[in-house]
């Protein structure tokens, strides 16, 4: 069945284009709640923008949901909790704004310096009084940043163009990275008595709200003018409305608003305000950049793929090209173990080995989180959910890294403790063949193996003796299913030996029973590492 995407918003046609030839792409009015909810009975995926409510009730009207995606950068309409609890994954464009948020803080900052919007206003209404809106030059002044993320550093690089002196406060950042930035880090009090001009960048959250209030308006730079185009609540309206009135402040912008929409502020009075309906984000290039960097993270989705956008995955961020290719491997040691340890593990070490282990590669200990309870929940499991239910379990799962192989350039093991004190690994690499990747075990259970991991996969355990494969070869054909290679594994002749099949339909669980029966088995188990 092809997977449905549900656009419930206005998306840009390059993103829709890049859905179009691999999904099922249909269109719903968010706004018309009864179509939303029925709609969403079908979608794999839903893309929104801010006007549509993804909430607990909207995700349980949606069983084959696998993929939320909000075209833009905040999530105030998306109930992530309510999603991971499913195991749907939430994506948004955390990028895709912020030039266009970093250019309209400036935007902000000349137009008060310059009284440009009120000047502009005056004159259109038949007044010609150019020296009442004298302004200032921003050469030569000082400008503080407060917050160096990638918006504040983008409005950093592009101010100091202006011949400014940059300063800026972020305890996060590290003074090395400042300075590489032309930027000379101080503290928040330092900022405010020193700044002709301010620009706030930083995200809202419980320790940032009202960062800037009466206390903090009462110490800056007598003249100094205030941008925000961050998110509001970061500075307090009303005192900055009483900072502007008592002249401390000579003028401000501001593009968001502890409540929006908003169409009252105390701020709306002034002349020297420059005030805007938070337009960040509205250019069409960053509307266009929104859709597509959601079309094309809702694919990854939906194809399997690890989603670096992904906001409720624990291993977030870029995947470097050296560990994508072990992504699945590691996912599919993960079902492997669980097959071969029949149940699930009290503990787990996800162990990494070679010259991968130069990138970040926590991303494989959630793949192989993934793999482990696959076959053991009844619920999806997903890289959003995967932790939750190990964590539900008791289950730890850690992760080691080596820079040493062995005889594999890069080796990925599974290594788990059993509850009743056994200890089962299963280790596999990839190998390039024919010019595509190869996924290969190389281990199970402490036996050498190099088989692909491919397909549904037998393993039986039993003492080496002769006509054993031809037994279980019979009682396979005889029932129909086909063997499409097959390897034999043992520590010593007539020892123990470990027989690995990989064959072309899923085999019941009699049947297994009856091929380990007939070969006096000790173990046998099945592993289905076909691509989901």
């Amino acid at each position: 069945m092809t997977p449905v995407v549900l656009i419930a918003e206005e998306l840009a046609p390059s993103a829709i284009e890049v859905l179009a030839h691999d999904f099922d792409v249909r269109h719903v009015d968010g706004t018309d709640r009864p179509a939303l909810l029925a709609a969403l009975a079908e979608a794999d995926a839903v893309i929104v923008r801010s006007a549509t409510q993804i909430d607990a009730e909207a995700i349980a009207a949606a069983s084959r949901l696998k993929v939320v995606a909000r075209a833009g950068v905040g999530l105030d309409n998306v109930e992530v909790p309510a999603a991971t609890a499913r195991g749907v994954m939430v994506v948004n464009a955390p990028t895709s704004n912020i030039v266009s948020a970093a250019e309209q803080a400036l935007a902000l900052l000349l137009a008060v310096a310059r009284n440009t919007a009120s000047a502009s206003a005056a004159l259109k209404a038949g007044e010609w009084k150019r020296s009442k809106y004298t302004g200032v030059e921003i050469q030569g002044k000082t400008v503080g940043v407060v917050g160096l993320g990638r918006i504040g550093v983008l409005f950093a690089q592009r101010i100091a163009a202006f011949g400014t002196r940059l300063i800026a406060y972020d305890p996060y950042i590290q003074p090395a990275r400042a300075a590489q930035l032309g930027v000379r880090l101080v503290g928040l009090e330092e900022l405010l008595r020193e700044s002709d001009f301010i620009s706030i960048h930083l995200p809202k959250t419980p320790e940032t709200v009202g960062l800037i209030g009466e206390k903090e308006l009462s110490i800056v730079k007598p003249g100094v003018r205030i941008i925000n185009a961050a998110r509001g609540g970061l500075v307090d309206e009303q005192a900055l409305a009483d900072a502007l009135a008592e002249g401390r402040v000579a003028g401000a912008g501001v593009d968001v608003y502890a409540k929006e929409p908003c169409t009252s502020s105390p701020l709306f009075a002034f002349d020297n305000v420059v005030a805007t309906p938070h337009l960040g984000a509205s250019t069409g290039e960053a509307q266009d950049k929104a859709g597509l960097a959601v079309a094309k993270s809702v694919k990854l989705a939906l194809q399997g793929e690890f989603v670096p956008d992904a906001v409720n995955v624990q291993a977030g961020g870029v995947v470097a090209e050296d560990v994508r290719p072990l992504l699945a491997l590691a996912e599919k040691l993960g079902r492997a173990f669980t097959a071969v340890a029949g149940g699930v593990a009290a503990s787990v070490t996800v162990e990494v080995r070679g010259e991968v282990v130069a990138h970040d590669v926590s991303v494989l200990k959630l793949a192989a989180t993934k793999g482990l309870f696959s076959s053991v929940v009844e619920e999806q499991v997903t890289y959003v959910n995967a932790p939750h239910i190990a964590a539900d379990r008791g289950v730890e799962v850690a992760l080691t890294t080596h820079t040493d192989t062995v005889e594999h350039p890069n080796l990925v093991t599974v290594r788990g403790a059993l509850p009743d004190g056994r200890t089962v690994s299963v280790s596999g690499t990839v190998a390039t063949a024919g010019g595509r990747d190869v996924i290969k075990l190389t281990e199970v259970d402490g036996f050498d193996v190099e088989i692909g991991a491919e397909g549904i996969l037998l393993f039986l355990r039993y003492v080496d003796r002769p006509g054993v494969v031809g037994t279980v070869g019979t009682i396979l054909g005889e029932a129909g299913v086909n063997i499409a290679a097959m390897q034999v594994a043992r520590r010593e002749a007539g020892g123990e030996t470990l027989m690995t099949l990989t064959v072309d339909s899923a085999v019941s669980a009699d049947l297994l029973t009856s091929a380990a029966d007939s070969i006096g088995a000790v173990a046998a188990s099945a592993a289905d590492l076909r691509d989901e």
